[in-house]
């Protein structure tokens, strides 16, 4: 690394600090620190939602099951893009309407306080082991080829304290303001990257007749190691749902915004900006198993990208592009996990606390998830890949989530008792999975995409049957006092043809669909 690029990353740390340090203001409400008063454009909301998604664990995930794999990994992301449309047509007005400030606060008006809880410790869990040391952990891949004699957690630490403290000054509006800057800096970045490895090739052609054919195919078979096709029919949407609709770390931009419309369409571009990762990201990757075949482990091909063929000033400058991609992960995941661990957890037990304490209390809680996650994420090595890593965490915690959730908005039978034993019961069933497929191997392994689905069709068994029975016995399904739970169509505001969130919908759709059929 050149004393240019090294300048370069230096400049944009004292920059993109002051740009996040300069919202900083006295906030007087809840409501201004975690959703930035509910003021948020569909264009801050976009760029915020896919910084937020390509963290610097995605990038490093992507890319290296890129090259292990193939770029059947893309499935999740064009599952998600999908995901983000079904969220902007049924789930959003729904969730603005009621004004949510967190995901648990809605199990808890739908159901009861035990779920709410419950959700909110697997959630804080969630993004602590998985977003933000994921991203520590990928930073520290990364720096390893920068400063091999030097201690990587140093390097970390110092980002995370940078990020860290735009986010306890300035809470979501200081995120958003910097996830804007960064989300520029996650296309450009990639997209330098991918140019310079696209030159490597004379031709499409070319790159084909170099590589086996599955490793450029979406559609994987039924044994397939890493992506059985049967799972693009569930479990991939299961943790899309999961992911997209129900997790703090992304809603909370949604939560945020100034009006319905601008939350649907800001989720939409979100979905368009997942698309172009196939060929600016997982391609590149996959075209590496060409050029470094002998690679000592796959999480290293995309630092290797970079270093190789990037010249000196064009590589600090993506190397920004990284640096954006570790400070908006750890900076949305610090703000998910404080507004959960405050205003659903420690509020629930202090109800009598004042707004300004809650705030003072959140900023403490960022400050202690980040210093867990630095302590859980050098763990993560054990997996093959980073990638792997995450997506295995989540298929075990998320589906009995997703169940109450998708039952919940959809099903008025579905009763309070129900969501809490479908939640105990799910989650009994992921550790005996886990028992299983890691260390026992009584039955299986089982994959970790089946075991997703076997843990949602169990969790989805659970929920009927002690719906059905309480039902039956004449039980009222608790319900707000004021508005209804279970969605019910809403009537969308009437817009000239070209400005409708349903267009850009449909465009969407009709893109994921050409790119799926192209690379079946």
């Amino acid at each position: 690394m050149g004393t240019t690029d090294l300048v370069i990353v230096v400049l944009y740390l004292i920059f993109i600090s002051w740009w996040g340090l300069r919202i900083k203001h006295d906030q007087k409400t809840t409501e201004d620190f975690f959703l930035a008063d509910r003021t948020l454009s569909w264009p801050f909301i976009g760029l915020s939602l896919f910084a937020t998604n390509i963290s610097s664990s995605s990038i490093i995930g992507l890319a290296s099951s890129g090259y292990e794999t193939g770029i059947s990994v893309f499935n999740y992301e064009w599952i998600g893009a999908v995901m983000l449309v079904f969220f902007a047509i049924f789930i959003i007005p729904f969730y603005l309407r009621t004004r949510l400030t967190t995901m648990p606060e809605f199990l808890e008006r739908r159901f009861d306080s035990r779920s709410r809880i419950y959700f909110s410790v697997i959630s804080i869990i969630a993004n602590v082991t998985i977003d933000i040391a994921g991203a520590l952990y990928a930073s520290s891949l990364f720096l390893k080829g920068l400063f091999p004699s030097i201690d990587l957690y140093i390097f970390v630490l110092i980002m995370a304290v940078i990020a860290g403290l735009y986010t306890i000054l300035g809470g979501l509006r200081a995120v958003i303001a910097t996830d804007t800057i960064q989300a520029v800096l996650l296309t450009v970045g990639p997209a330098v990257v991918a140019y310079s490895v696209f030159s490597e090739f004379s031709s499409w052609q070319e790159f084909r007749s170099l590589v086996q054919p599955e490793l450029i195919s979406l559609i994987r078979p039924a044994d397939d190691p890493f992506i059985p096709w049967p799972t693009l029919i569930v479990s991939l949407p299961i943790l899309g749902f999961y992911f997209m609709c129900s997790n703090q770390h992304m809603v909370q931009r949604i939560l945020g915004a100034q009006s319905i419309d601008d939350a649907r369409k800001g989720a939409i571009l979100a979905g368009f900006l997942k698309i172009p990762l196939l060929f600016f990201l997982i391609l590149p990757a996959t075209m590496g198993t060409v050029l470094f075949p002998d690679l000592s482990t796959p999480n290293l091909i995309y630092p290797e990208l970079m270093f190789e063929f990037l010249p000196p000033g064009v590589l600090g400058l993506v190397l920004t592009g990284f640096v954006a991609a570790l400070m908006s992960s750890i900076d949305s995941a610090l703000t998910a996990s404080s507004s959960i661990a405050t205003l659903d957890i420690y509020k629930t037990f202090f109800p009598e606390r004042k707004e300004t304490h809650l705030i003072k209390t959140g900023k403490v809680f960022i400050l202690i998830f980040v210093l867990f996650a630095s302590v859980w994420a050098p763990l993560i090595e054990q997996f093959p890949t980073l990638w792997e890593y995450l997506q295995a965490v989540l298929s075990y915690l998320s589906p009995p989530i997703v169940t109450c959730f998708v039952f919940g908005l959809f099903w008025n039978k579905a009763s309070s008792d129900s969501a809490f034993y479908t939640l105990i019961a799910g989650s009994g069933i992921a550790i005996l999975l886990v028992i299983n497929n890691y260390f026992l191997e009584i039955i299986g392994p089982i994959h970790y995409l089946y075991s997703s689905t076997i843990i949602f069709l169990f969790s989805s068994v659970v929920m009927i049957a002690f719906s059905l029975h309480q039902f039956n016995k004449g039980m009222p399904v608790q319900e707000h006092p004021e508005i209804s739970l279970v969605y019910k169509k809403s009537e969308s505001p009437d817009l000239p043809w070209y400005k409708s969130y349903k267009l850009y919908a449909l465009i969407l759709c009709l893109l994921i669909a050409a790119i799926v059929i192209t690379f079946r």
